[in-house]
């Protein structure tokens, strides 16, 4: 997805008279007693609208009102929502932005229903992905859709390497990059693009270490695991098995996946759809996806995707509960996937025609098992962008691994000094 079209990011910063209007939509539907509002964001909206109907049916009177956020206004709405009492009853929310509205209050805690309920089975889920709903030991949301990263591969340009697998662990990857890389022919064995943190951070996520320490107060990208990851990802580009460039300068990557420009494809789910349509028939058989190698052995990915929560302002906290228990059955979450590819969080959820018999979805199913949750704090993505930022000119050969390491750790502990802060002065007040 990068030009290769890529995924666009949730929440992003817009202007305020679009935000404004936005929100002078959702402020008449709080006050009717008969509609529920739910925000979605981006195509989710599109696809969840034609599950309603049966939510509706099976509560006469109740109208549920979806709002589609843009995807550039997203983030800014929902903020100045809550600071205008306009929130809606439910939302859409992407798992890395939990944090923050846990952390202003405006999120619903929902274990006392969990605990209640007949249809959201907590031991269905997958474990790391459920994680990524609980801040600071309260569940604020339930997992609605899930999104890890892995790779798609060419199989046959492998299989012409003299390689009859995909890579189980490091040394494996390697080796099979090395063979499949020939710069002067402009072909390499995988692309990551330099300006795109997710890759490097699911080989962070593989190490034992945390990515930050003391709750969350310092960054610990100074830990033999985070330099580990991060030498094994500037390597690839120093060996020249990677091109160092960014998405903007990649070409088409169906395209360039197909001519073999590429063996190996770092990404998401919704490129099963995109590679089946884009690629001809006769070249179906020729790519396939497999779990992440890791440093010994089958490796994490990180645990991404959206949720579903509640509002604290909402004055329809059941009706709000129901619609979440309804998008959560197993047979909704398939016609979901059937609807826009994005996979089910539950377990039984996958035991649907459409991904249990698919050879392209297994692999996330295997992965999903071998996920890890990013750290749960609000100044996350600010975290990892500079983590990429950083990486960036360690791959260009500017800094050493230790002199990155130990600048990641440097801006991370300045964008969380107010969370010391904040931690430090709670703690002084507590009795």
């Amino acid at each position: 997805m990068k030009s290769r079209v890529r995924r666009p990011r949730r929440w992003l910063p817009a202007g305020l008279a679009l935000i404004g209007a936005l929100l002078a939509g959702g402020c008449t539907q709080r006050d009717d007693a008969h509609t529920l509002t739910f925000w979605t964001i981006g195509r989710e909206g599109e696809a969840v609208g034609k599950l309603l109907p049966a939510f509706e049916r099976e509560h006469p009177g109740l109208t549920v009102k979806v709002e589609q956020m843009p995807l550039t206004a997203a983030h800014q709405k929902l903020l100045t929502a809550f600071a205008g009492d306009t929130t809606p009853d439910v939302s859409q929310l992407g798992n890395t932005w939990l944090a923050e509205l846990a952390a202003v209050g405006a999120l619903e805690p929902l274990q006392p229903r969990v605990d209640r309920s007949q249809v959201v089975r907590q031991d269905d889920y997958f474990q790391s992905i459920w994680a990524t709903n609980v801040v600071d030991g309260t569940l604020v949301g339930v997992p609605w859709y899930v999104d890890t990263r892995l790779l798609f591969y060419r199989r046959d340009l492998l299989h012409q390497a003299g390689f009859d697998a995909p890579p189980r662990d490091w040394a494996q990857w390697r080796r099979m990059l090395a063979a499949l890389s020939h710069p002067q022919r402009k072909t390499y064995g995988i692309l990551l693009p330099t300006n795109e943190f997710e890759q490097l951070l699911s080989l962070a996520l593989q190490q034992p270490e945390p990515l930050l320490r003391d709750g969350g107060r310092y960054g610990n990208f100074e830990s033999a695991g985070f330099r580990r990851a991060l030498a094994f990802y500037v390597d690839t580009f120093r060996l020249r098995q990677a091109p160092a460039i960014t998405n903007v300068e990649a070409g088409n990557p169906w395209d360039e996946f197909g001519r073999g420009v590429y063996a190996f494809y770092f990404s998401g789910p919704w490129n099963i759809g995109e590679f089946r349509k884009r690629l001809p028939t006769a070249e179906q058989d020729d790519w396939a996806t497999a779990p992440l190698p890791g440093p010994d052995g089958p490796g994490a990915g990180l645990a991404g995707g959206s949720s579903l929560v509640i509002f604290r302002r909402s004055a329809h906290k059941q009706e709000a509960w129901e619609l979440i228990e309804y998008l959560s059955r197993p047979q909704v979450q398939q016609r979901f996937y059937e609807l826009l590819g994005d996979m089910p969080p539950r377990r039984a959820s996958w035991e649907g025609d459409a991904l249990r018999n698919d050879p392209k979805a297994r692999a996330f199913r295997e992965q999903l098992e071998r996920v890890r949750p990013a750290p749960a704090v609000p100044e996350w993505e600010r975290i990892v962008n500079e983590m990429q930022l950083v990486a960036a000119q360690a791959v260009a050969g500017q800094l050493s691994i230790d002199q990155a390491a130990a600048e990641i750790d440097r801006r991370a502990d300045d964008i969380l000094a107010k969370r010391r802060w904040v931690l430090d002065r709670a703690r002084e007040a507590a009795p």
